[in-house]
């Protein structure tokens, strides 16, 4: 969807940018309640997740990540709004009466045609599996476990690239950078995730923030020393170390946290880069 900018009418309109209007009024049969973690504390009241609170209630849309209608057509009904992503979804309606929600793909407009299956045409918005498509493919909402639906490549504007295929697995580059090895056996859409535009969106207020359950956040230098290891000196000081700390005095902003010996460390041939 195209961004559109907001005329000044009012201070909170000023440099604001939004996504342009879609629908946001889900089937009932495909939400359900979720629950949130509140004001990000604990039983005991204590808070152990920073800047979190509030935010308007959210239903969550069930999407069809495993894409699971074999050699079924089904038509795109509406492009819709989720509170739970930053992509937006779209309503499918099969021919055998199934009605699911899948993420949409970058130029795919109401009344087109989609299809999964073995036997799909490479087009966009198509599930199939890898070994059914050309070196160069550009692909989404990728399953790494066989029957699990798609976890790879689902946020706005996600897109990894179908490099090799050698064996029994398929070499892809990631969004992040990362190359690592799939089960050619394994599914994905064809195409870009849509929303491409939702890096330049603009909240232009401090409320529209509030809106999505996030509090302020206070920088650790001008915090005084007893509350982050960044506080303290005279007016305004450096951090006074080598790398950025948290308020607990553990390295932060780019520190690797993925796990040492993870089980998957032996798929991938290339550490990611973002």
């Amino acid at each position: 969807m195209a961004i559109h900018l907001y005329k000044t009418s009012t201070p909170s309109t000023r440099n604001g940018a939004a996504d342009s209007r879609v629908k946001s009024n889900p089937r009932k049969n495909l939400i359900s309640g979720q629950r949130h973690c509140g004001k990000g504390r604990n039983a005991r009241g204590i808070i152990t997740a920073r800047h979190r609170g509030g935010g308007h209630k959210r239903l969550y849309r069930k999407i069809d990540f495993r894409r699971n209608e074999k050699d079924i057509s089904g038509r795109i009904v509406t492009i819709e709004y989720d509170p739970n992503r930053n992509a937006h979804i779209c309503l499918i309606h099969y021919g055998d009466g199934e009605k699911k929600y899948i993420l949409h793909p970058r130029g795919a407009r109401i009344g087109d045609t989609i299809v999964s299956g073995t036997k799909g045409p490479i087009s966009m918005g198509n599930a199939l599996p890898l070994t059914a498509m050309p070196l160069g493919t550009a692909i989404h909402n990728i399953e790494i476990t066989l029957g699990k639906g798609g976890q790879l490549a689902r946020a706005a504007g996600a897109v990894a690239k179908l490099i090799a295929k050698e064996g029994k697995s398929a070499t892809l580059r990631l969004p992040s950078g990362e190359v690592r090895l799939i089960s050619q056996n394994c599914s994905a859409t064809v195409g870009q995730v849509g929303n491409v535009g939702v890096s330049h969106k603009s909240l232009s207020r401090a409320g529209s923030k509030r809106w999505l359950g996030k509090r302020p956040a206070v920088r650790g230098m001008v915090m005084n020393p007893v509350d982050h290891p960044h506080g303290g000196g005279e007016g305004r000081a450096p951090i006074g170390r080598p790398k950025p700390r948290t308020p607990w005095g553990s390295t932060t902003l780019g520190r690797r946290s993925r796990k040492r010996y993870k089980y998957s460390d032996s798929f991938i041939i290339r550490r990611r880069t973002k």
